[in-house]
């Protein structure tokens, strides 16, 4: 099988090259995971499920051509097979990738994969060196750990939906990016790697595993300080920092701008670019705790003087004196800053269908052995015959395999891959 790995994963480039992860992954949290790993350089074979594939191909608008544009950003990168786990066909096919495996992703529903035969146990005993990795709702243990779970669920458990908001008598509020989806996915991905590290060490695999829940809390660290420390629970601040200020977004004559005036230092440079030196002396503003202390009054006083000029001239005063800031952008201004386009954080990905189509670049940058974005997400079974030749299936076993049912091909794809 040695042979078959060195020739699938010759074309990648990036620290992981060489690692091959079987992707069981579906809609945010799992293809994250194997989003960061497919972009450092690993050969990510992503497993889709019969009949309708994953669910972001169904989330929808917008579409570019006939693909769901949320299915496109979270699986580029990643080649894609379709199984019918529930034959045996199909489970023939997993178990052959497994044995050729570095690393296998899951977020199936609690007892899934032990009832379709894959369960961690199982494979440990088979495969002693794989590294199996579980995302999940709550984790695999706890009172919990049978519930389903989605991001708005861990946004509110958590306790982030109560302190997010205008106001603190005001409703809850979920943060508008899925928090704990993307960030249950950077941390399987970063215990992936500890894993493997362990592995290069001792030659064993382990399971690995997070949740939606853990990955929301770990978002709380200041507002869990505060509750842990003084039994208080924080409510709602709009944009200002529960333990700094001035920390926040302040509205000037044409827009808004934020501005980290929160130290002593960037305070006291803050009043210059504004005009207001004297504030300085202020008594309900010389200290952090007298300016949380005050905080509405710093607000008001603050805000009336931003509200006098644009926001480009507060941002280049700002910017002159060195204090931290910048203008609140929508995704389009944002995506399109020079500073986004400079580190190649919008790119464009040669997909099979569509062309060019545009994507969110690599956010790690590594000077001797750089990652890249070489290929669209995979249409519906566009791999699937391509990687079980890699495999050892011949012709005749892909097409009885398909006759079964256990696979998918794309059409009019069959014979160019299997070539």
């Amino acid at each position: 099988m040695q042979s078959n790995r060195s020739q699938s994963t010759s074309r990648r480039s990036g620290p992981l090259a060489g690692l091959k992860v079987i992707d069981l992954t579906h809609v945010m949290a799992g293809p994250t995971c194997t989003l960061m790993l497919a972009d450092m350089g690993a050969d990510v074979i992503k497993i889709e499920k019969w009949p309708n594939g994953d669910d972001t191909r169904h989330s929808v608008p917008p579409k570019i051509g006939d693909e769901a544009a949320s299915f496109l950003m979270m699986n580029r990168n990643k080649r894609g097979i379709v199984l019918d786990l529930k034959t045996d066909g199909g489970k023939q096919v997993l178990r052959r990738l497994i044995a050729d495996a570095d690393v296998l992703v899951e977020n199936f529903a609690p007892g899934a994969m032990e009832r379709l035969g894959f369960g961690y146990e199982a494979l440990h005993a088979e495969f002693p060196a794989l590294i199996y990795c579980s995302l999940s709702g709550f984790g695999r243990t706890g009172p919990y750990k049978h519930r389903r779970g989605f991001d708005l669920v861990a946004q509110a458990m958590s306790g982030i939906m109560s302190f997010t908001g205008e106001r603190p008598d005001g409703p809850p509020v979920k943060c508008g990016p899925p928090l704990s989806d993307i960030t249950a996915g950077l941390l399987a991905s970063m215990g992936i790697l500890a894993a493997y590290t362990h592995r290069l060490k001792t030659g064993e695999g382990q399971w690995v595993e997070t949740s939606l829940y853990e990955a929301a809390l770990v978002q709380t660290y200041w507002q869990s300080t505060i509750a842990l420390a003084a039994g208080t629970a924080p409510r709602a601040m709009g944009s200002a920092h529960p333990l700094n200020a001035p920390y926040q977004a302040f509205e000037a004559s044409d827009g808004w701008l934020v501005v980290g005036g929160a130290n002593k230092k960037h305070w006291l440079l803050m009043l210059e670019a504004l005009g207001a030196s004297e504030l300085a002396a202020d008594p309900r503003f010389v200290t952090g705790a007298d300016r949380m202390a005050n905080l509405k009054e710093l607000e008001a006083v603050l805000s009336e003087r931003f509200r006098t000029r644009s926001r480009a001239h507060w941002l280049a005063a700002l910017d002159e004196k060195g204090v931290p800031c910048g203008p609140v952008h929508d995704m389009l201004e944002a995506l399109s800053d020079p500073q986004t386009l400079a580190r190649e954080m919008v790119i464009e990905v040669e997909h099979s269908k569509l062309g060019p189509v545009k994507t969110i670049g690599l956010p790690i940058k590594f000077s001797e052995t750089p990652g890249k974005v070489l290929s669209g997400a995979p249409v519906y079974g566009e791999h699937t015959s391509e990687v079980l030749a890699e495999h050892g299936f011949d012709q005749s076993r892909i097409e009885a395999l398909e006759k079964e049912g256990a696979i998918v091909l794309a059409s009019g794809r069959r014979e160019e891959r299997v070539a």
